[in-house]
């Protein structure tokens, strides 16, 4: 079984410049090494009185969904848009880490994943002395709203033994998106290549409404793909030909590190979104027969490594095709 080890930072990095997308005030992001076991664990700081408090990257702790993913214990000490960073944790196979984070959200960079993939790239990657743990996927669970569904099933019988294969479609009534699909096999070549570097989007005319509500006060054509009609607004244009697929596939899978575990198993989508995301890994865990802990046998022999696929080398590579 492929990364069988344990992993976390090797050392500890600073992820600064950013601001929240919805608040438009810097955020400070600290990504610590931590011990097996410890999970993807957020250190909200900045409190009153220079409090600071611990809470798990779980869908248990997850307190809203509406335009991102926010967490947080009783309605309070809320750590926001969580999903683009957790993505890169889980992409690159990071199971242990303890996120500071000086604000109420986690920054939003370029709308991307890319710059959190440059800071585990610069802190390296250790492994430790503890098999890796997967939640496998032993039956279907399936959430529908409107048109849209989200599923997890099983893994198909030839897939790998540690396979998480994501299916991911979008239809949006708009010429500048319009009905998109992809089909990923999850791994960090994988997220590196297809999904760290595709940006949030969003429509001028929502602009307005959101701004009113308190929402979207930092958003920029810097950190998002700006759609006004049937056109793109960013002048650089689109970083893929469906960078918006790609998006909606890197924020499920933030989503979906909320399990708490790799998951081992398939998920298809359609017209999902955060929401629905959330609600399909409630559902799984209601169902105690839908899953079980699998975990990774370790290697043995001495200074054996787990090949996670992060070599150093450029971090992106070209689209494709």
């Amino acid at each position: 079984m492929k990364s069988t080890q344990q992993t976390t930072l090797r050392t500890r990095v600073v992820v600064s410049g950013g601001i929240g997308v919805h608040s438009g005030k810097p955020v400070r992001l600290v990504l610590n090494p931590a011990e097996a076991g410890t999970g993807l664990v957020f250190q909200r700081t900045g409190l009153a009185n220079g409090a600071s408090r611990r809470i798990e990257a779980r869908h248990s702790k997850v307190t809203m969904t509406d335009l991102c993913t926010v967490i947080g214990e009783d309605g309070k000490n809320l750590v926001a848009t969580i999903e683009h960073l957790v993505a890169a944790l889980r992409g690159l196979n990071i199971d242990n880490c303890l996120i500071e984070v000086d604000g109420p959200e986690t920054p939003i960079m370029d709308g991307s994943a890319a710059a959190f993939v440059e800071a585990i790239d610069r802190a390296g990657v250790s492994h430790l002395d503890a098999p890796r743990r997967f939640i496998k996927i032993l039956k279907t669970v399936r959430i529908e709203h409107g048109r849209g569904y989200s599923e997890l099933r099983p893994a198909d019988r030839n897939a790998r033994p540690d396979s998480f294969r994501l299916d991911v479609e979008i239809d949006f009534d708009n010429a500048a998106i319009g009905r998109q699909r992809k089909i990923l096999d999850l791994d960090p070549l994988a997220f590196r290549r297809e999904l760290a570097r595709a940006r949030t989007f969003g429509f001028l005319s929502d602009v307005e409404k959101l701004t009113k509500m308190g929402f979207a006060l930092g958003a920029s054509l810097e950190n998002s793909v700006g759609i006004d009609g049937d056109r793109i607004l960013n002048p650089e244009g689109l970083r893929f030909s469906d960078e918006f697929v790609r998006h909606k596939m890197l924020d499920a899978v933030g989503d979906l590190a909320l399990a708490g575990a790799p998951l081992i198993g398939a998920y298809q989508s359609y017209c999902g979104g955060h929401k629905m995301n959330v609600a399909v890994l409630d559902a799984l865990f209601a169902d105690k027969k839908a899953w079980r802990f699998v975990e990774a046998p370790v290697p043995h022999r001495a200074g054996a490594r787990a090949d996670l696929g992060l070599a150093v080398s450029p971090a992106f590579m070209p689209e494709r095709g």
